[in-house]
């Protein structure tokens, strides 16, 4: 019973209802039994006063002529108050003189003396004790035993009281049941919705209000109260939703820049090792020469690696630039219309050494219908012949290796098939990540950067097509399968870039060579004066501006890091000068970006050549001088033949 009232609102209510109602009614009792109790006592006292003054004065006579039996009969009135057991008159002397006694109270005895004026209360009786008086003073007393009932006026009073209180308690009950509903009832509700949110999270609920009173005041404080907890909570959830996601996000680049540290660790180690394996063999083919300059086969031998590890340098470097440009934003195509046989022919004629090498066989399998594309020819034959190089390095030797060419709906199809080791499952995506190579183990039998396949992919994706891995598996060989867009029509192609043509034959010029490679600008003056110029060499940029003002050079190839002055500056300081300002100028330099051919132009450069320099390209240059040089004396002797026939005339 307790713990259901320690659990209920609306059972405390009721107690505080009931406990109050009893505790009023109670004290009001309390106070109306004493009050009566006393009443009872002074009116039963006074009514016996009057009974015994009553008696006294008609007794007065029979005391004073000495009569008891007129004093009895005065006395034998009281048997009409049945309350009264006994009564008797004294004399003034003390002497009982008459009695009177009721015949339910024979035990009744009268005191021989009476020794007080007043009343006594003897147990269930009130004894009264009263003087009679006349002229001549007292003569006599009046003796009154009468019963009091306080007792039983209690038990009866206290009675009814018990009566009234449980009636008033019963309709205390069923009046706050009735009325407590006003009260509790929306309290019970904030509580229940209270609970209700505690349990679901539910902070849309709310408590209706029906009052307008305090308690109404309260729930619409709750609400209130319910709407900002829940603006807060949505508000909190945002904020651990957002924290955990940047938590994610955190974790995984922390998990890229760990991945990007241990890629580049392992590049760094892999360049350095793919940089070393070119110089070795260069380095001994040096030595060859130097001791067996009189034996022209080994002379030969030893020119040809370093060709070809020259060109393997060249590759590689060449390779990391074009990584870069792409992944800056910084390399331009030079979009024409092209045929795409015509370039798969040439990507395989540039693999051809390594693929003889390898002893593999090759099928090439091409469309009967021409397939036109619109694209750099230059970086598209770089995309093939890298993965013609990647299936014949990684398919073991006299392995079979397909290029196949298909048009599918508007997309040029080409799938270069090896069967080589393949690629476990897991890596057909990132292997065209950069640096990234399915065999890093020191025993694997061909190495190289890992940047091969995701330049093609970048580069194909920069032509609006896409690059795909397939494979059964490892040791099962590998399928790459390049889209790329077809031409809408058919389209004529554009010429051909000038570095295919044949070069044309250069008279000797006067050339300046200004570079602080010592090596380099030795090389190159060597190349220069083999092909018929004179090469004027210098190492800073303070000699070669003295140099040019001696020798006006035709054409310079300037370096950009001189050191005293700066090939830029260079540049502009031989456009002031008169012998100098028709001067072709070429810079020769490793920076090879695009902001860097720009300040080229600025400066007034006319070429932009990156290390290392092609001997085809510094001959179509020189050509091209000598060309404009032949025009321009071509048309001054047609000038001077006019002026000839028109002094003639």
């Amino acid at each position: 019973m307790f713990h259901n009232v320690k659990t209920s609102v609306r059972r405390k209510l009721m107690l505080v209802v009931l406990a109050a109602t009893f505790a009023a009614l109670f004290t009001t009792a309390l106070a109306l039994l004493v009050y009566d109790l006393r009443t009872y006592q002074e009116s039963w006292v006074n009514d016996l006063i009057t009974q015994g003054d009553i008696l006294g004065r008609s007794s007065a006579p029979a005391l004073a002529f000495d009569d008891p039996r007129a004093a009895t009969e005065n006395l034998a009135v009281l048997r009409f108050r049945p309350k009264i057991a006994a009564a008797a008159i004294y004399t003034a002397s003390g002497r009982l003189f008459a009695t009177y006694v009721r015949d339910e109270a024979p035990d009744v005895k009268f005191p021989e003396t009476l020794e007080f004026n007043g009343y006594v209360v003897d147990g269930k009786y009130l004894s009264l004790a009263r003087r009679v008086m006349d002229n001549d003073g007292i003569i006599g007393s009046v003796y009154i035993r009468a019963r009091y009932e306080l007792l039983e006026r209690l038990v009866d009073y206290g009675g009814i009281l018990g009566v009234v209180m449980a009636l008033s308690l019963i309709v205390a009950a069923f009046m706050s049941s009735r009325l407590e509903a006003a009260v509790t009832g929306p309290i019970i509700a904030v509580a229940d919705v209270a609970r209700r949110v505690m349990m679901h999270r539910d902070f849309s609920l709310r408590v209706k209000k029906t009052t307008d009173d305090e308690i109404g005041y309260l729930v619409e404080a709750f609400n209130n109260m319910l709407s900002e907890v829940g603006q807060r909570a949505s508000d909190l959830e945002a904020t651990n939703r957002r924290l955990e996601a940047e938590m994610t996000e955190r974790r995984a680049a922390e998990e890229a820049l760990r991945e990007a540290d241990r890629r580049k660790d392992e590049f760094l180690a892999t360049l350095a090792h793919e940089l070393r394996n070119p110089l070795a063999p260069m380095r001994n083919a040096l030595e060859l020469l130097r001791i067996a300059a009189d034996r022209p086969g080994v002379s030969q031998q030893a020119r040809d690696i370093i060709e070809r590890q020259l060109a393997q340098m060249v590759h590689l470097v060449n390779d990391l630039l074009d990584v870069s440009r792409i992944t800056t934003g910084k390399i331009t195509l030079h979009a024409e219309g092209v045929e795409l046989s015509e370039i798969l022919r040439e990507s395989l004629s540039t693999a051809e050494d390594l693929l003889l090498a390898r002893r593999h066989r090759l099928t090439l399998e091409l469309c009967d219908e021409p397939v036109h594309l619109v694209g750099d020819p230059l970086r598209l034959t770089q995309v093939f012949s890298n993965l013609v190089n990647n299936a014949a390095k990684y398919t073991p030797p006299g392995g079979d290796i397909r290029v196949r060419l298909a048009h599918q709906g508007g997309d040029a199809v080409v799938t270069v098939t090896d069967s080589g080791q393949g690629i476990p499952p897991d890596m057909l995506s990132p292997i065209f990540d950069m640096f990234t190579q399915v065999d890093r183990s020191l025993e694997r039998t061909q190495a190289g950067l890992g940047v091969g396949l995701s330049l093609a992919k970048r580069l194909v994706e920069l032509h609006g097509g896409s690059v795909a891995a397939r494979s059964d598996g490892p040791g099962r060989g590998s399928a790459f399968e390049v889209r790329l867009p077809r031409a809408v029509r058919a389209m004529e192609r554009i010429s051909r870039n000038p570095a295919h043509a044949a070069p044309e034959t250069a008279e000797g010029l006067r050339v300046l060579v200004a570079d602080d490679n010592k090596d380099f600008a030795d090389s190159v003056a060597l190349l220069l004066r083999g092909m018929g110029n004179a090469v004027t060499v210098v190492h800073d940029g303070a000699s070669a501006l003295l140099v040019a003002r001696e020798v006006a050079p035709q054409v310079a190839f300037l370096d950009i890091g001189l050191p005293g002055r700066n090939g830029y500056d260079l540049a502009r300081a031989l456009r002031a000068e008169a012998t100098t300002s028709g001067a072709v100028l070429v810079a020769v330099t490793g920076w090879g970006q695009e902001k860097d051919k720009q300040l080229a132009r600025e400066a007034g450069f006319d070429a932009h050549l990156v290390k290392p320099v092609e001997p085809q390209t510094v001959a179509s240059i020189l050509a091209g001088v000598s060309r404009r040089l032949r025009e321009a004396r071509a048309s001054s002797d047609a000038r001077g033949a006019d002026n000839i026939d028109a002094a003639a005339t």
